[in-house]
């Protein structure tokens, strides 16, 4: 049965590939799973070339692929023999923030699809979901849509949601509905005003209305309590994490690039689970004392 310092000790970190966060990639962990972003603006290929790079570096990482940056059927068959080419075995399929498609692609389930038609050999493949209403989909039409994906896909991943009790409900209702994909629950790491603040700049002048829009929770909370810490999201979580029936296969912690702090506060946690730590690598199972 899993538990919140097993799951914190084999993270999921999704990082934003902007150059200035080139000085936080050397404090990325080895022991869990890098998800690189999509954004309309920089595309596909700019979120590929920092997944292999640090895949090159001996890191695990899995590249969003955003269905609305996708030029053609020809630049879906480029960007997955990329993924294969740097040894990359999984993926995260989302449809995208940009209001217009530049290519055939108009959303997640299309190109699952797509992919799927092209025979991509991709072994892990991700998608969405969202314990919270989404602002532009219904929330009978994000379980449709739920149900039509994970034929497609081997686990998906919940957008950040403050409230556990709302997860657990969330989650007993899709299980209810037949989604049995594993779930990675969505959660954020340390958050500094300053450091998100930087990013919303420089994710580029259109996009950057949809990223404060798109983490509007998170926004509110710094404003209000400065310093953002999950420490007590993590605790609320212990029930559902450790439910069987609720098939939760890891922590996805959104990082917007502040990876030394949410790693430190990792390591800290870990300690304060029992979990031993050696020179910044997890022990699982091993006693603190």
């Amino acid at each position: 049965m899993p538990s919140v310092a097993g799951l914190l000790a084999r993270p999921r970190l999704e990082i934003v590939p902007l150059k200035s966060g080139t000085e936080e990639w050397p404090f990325l962990p080895t022991d869990g799973v890098v998800t690189v972003t999509c954004s309309p603006h920089r595309g596909v290929d700019a979120t590929l070339d920092l997944a292999e790079e640090l895949a090159g570096r001996g890191l695990t990482v899995t590249p969003h692929l955003a269905a609305k940056t996708l030029r053609s059927r020809e630049h879906l068959v480029e960007v997955l023999d990329r993924v294969r080419r740097a040894g990359m075995e999984d993926v995260f399929v989302i449809g995208g923030d940009g209001r217009e498609p530049v290519g055939p692609y108009g959303s997640a389930a299309e190109l699952l699809a797509a992919m799927s038609d092209v025979g991509h050999g991709i072994p892990n493949v991700g998608i969405g979901a969202y314990p919270d209403t989404h602002p532009l989909i219904g929330r009978e039409r994000l379980m449709e849509v739920l149900l039509e994906k994970q034929g497609l896909a081997t686990y998906m991943v919940t957008q950040l949601c403050f409230d556990a009790s709302q997860i657990e409900r969330w989650l007993a209702g899709v299980r209810g509905r037949g989604v049995g994909l594993p779930v990675y629950l969505g959660i954020p790491g340390v958050l500094k005003r300053r450091k998100l603040l930087e990013i919303s700049l420089r994710v580029g002048v259109g996009d950057s209305a949809r990223y404060i829009t798109k983490h509007a929770g998170i926004v509110a909370r710094l404003i209000r309590r400065g310093d953002y810490r999950p420490d007590s999201l993590l605790a609320s979580l212990a029930g559902v994490v450790g439910d069987p029936a609720s098939r939760v296969a890891g922590l996805h912690i959104n990082t917007f690039n502040q990876i030394r702090a949410t790693e430190r506060w990792r390591q800290e946690t870990l300690r304060a689970y029992g979990w031993r730590v050696v020179n910044g690598d997890d022990a699982e199972g091993e006693s603190a004392s």
